[in-house]
């Protein structure tokens, strides 16, 4: 019986066995690699330069023990972009230079011990804070990367394309460092219509995102469950009502496509969406009965209401966290979100919402002081074709 051959020219099983075997043992060679790399730093091209200069300096004018002591600024400075390797490269450099250039200048031995135990000192002291910098850096790194995790678990990436609609994301976290806020946004095809929230935490930190967590696990097992989108709503509120605190709320639209050319949105408390119609016009999609924000519906006697709208081809719907219409300029003014979405808005929501995003962000100078999160839909137009297949096209 003839061997089963991959077009690497032998037999699969001892190809296996070869790909097992050599995967490790190049690991291994990159790691024992590492280490020597490791241990060869790299001189900082600044600390040498300031240290060139002072004994050039100190060769021109001949001035005994006036400049040496400015040589500590090498390895002080080196600290702040190296580890300690590199810190003490430069301070024994510096205390080599510092050295020679006392003895060719005829320094007193008392004078001169006492310069270069304080370049010595310096230099020990900057080793330790570039030790203990590197520390932190790798602690936040570790952050970071749980941050990540933690955001692509609760605010799962949303796909170009969902259901019959074209869609775009930005968010952006208040707290660059954590990249994850108490904002929230999910947008899922369900049996009842695509259905999407978009909503907003009070707070921030820790209890916010654990809040957050919360209402995006609701939300995504009662849009499959439910098939009344005031009953989703409910779900949440019941769900908030028992784990909240007294003064723990979240503001959200909750949105439904239940059928062709008909949006169904529920406000509770949250700042009113965006409809773009097909030909530019920006409305404000204002609710008609107003209703308090999730987890405070025990306080009032105001239930949320549900809008039904109508949604045609081309039509786009941008629904937002306070962060973006509450960002202010240097002179205090909020940025015009209505302006702005009609100056960018185009056949693509991606390109929408970057054009939106980064005049959001020089708007209040580079960077938010509050979380802000985006979410547009769109409608594309739908074309039949001549053997009458249904096409939609931008």
């Amino acid at each position: 019986m003839s061997q089963a051959r991959d077009h690497g020219g032998g037999p699969w099983p001892m190809r296996l066995f070869r790909n097992r075997v050599a995967r490790p043992v190049a690991s291994a060679r990159r790691r024992a690699v590492a280490p020597l790399s490791v241990g060869m730093p790299v001189l900082p091209v600044l600390p040498v330069l300031i240290v060139s200069v002072v004994v050039l300096v100190d060769l021109v004018g001949g001035a005994g023990l006036i400049w040496l002591p400015l040589l500590a600024a090498g390895p002080a400075l080196a600290a702040t972009t190296n580890g300690p390797r590199g810190v003490l490269c430069v301070g024994l450099l510096a205390s080599l230079l510092g050295a020679a250039l006392g003895i060719r200048d005829g320094a007193p031995g008392r004078e001169l011990v006492a310069v270069l135990s304080a370049l010595v000192a310096v230099t020990l002291a900057s080793g330790l804070a570039g030790m203990l910098r590197r520390r932190r850096e790798r602690v936040l790194a570790a952050v970071r990367s749980v941050a990540e995790t933690a955001q692509h678990a609760l605010l799962k990436p949303v796909p170009a394309t969902v259901g019959p609609f074209q869609v775009a994301v930005r968010y952006s976290a208040a707290a660059a460092e954590a990249r994850i806020g108490g904002d929230l946004y999910a947008l899922i095809p369900t049996p009842y219509g695509v259905r999407l929230i978009v909503g907003d935490v009070r707070g921030k930190g820790l209890p916010a995102v654990g809040t957050a967590a919360l209402v995006l696990g609701v939300f995504r097992e009662a849009a499959y469950d439910e098939p009344d989108l005031l009953a989703v709503v409910d779900r949440i509120e019941r769900s908030l009502a028992r784990n909240l605190g007294g003064d723990d709320f979240v503001t959200a639209v909750v949105a439904g496509y239940p059928r062709d050319g008909q949006l169904e949105v529920v406000n509770c408390g949250h700042a009113p969406p965006l409809l773009v119609r097909a030909t530019g016009t920006v409305e404000g999609v204002e609710p008609t009965h107003p209703a308090p924000p999730l987890g405070l519906r025990a306080l009032t006697d105001q239930t949320p209401s549900l809008q039904v709208l109508p949604f045609a081809d081309g039509d786009q719907l941008l629904l937002y966290t306070d962060g973006v219409i509450e960002a202010r300029d240097r002179d205090r003014a909020f940025y015009p979100l209505v302006e702005g979405l009609a100056r960018h808005v185009s056949d693509e929501p991606a390109r929408t919402l970057t054009g939106l995003h980064d005049e959001l962000l020089a708007h209040v100078g580079g960077r938010l002081h509050d979380d802000a999160a985006l979410l547009l839909i769109r409608k594309p137009t739908v074309a039949v074709t001549s053997e009458t297949q249904v096409a939609y096209v931008a």
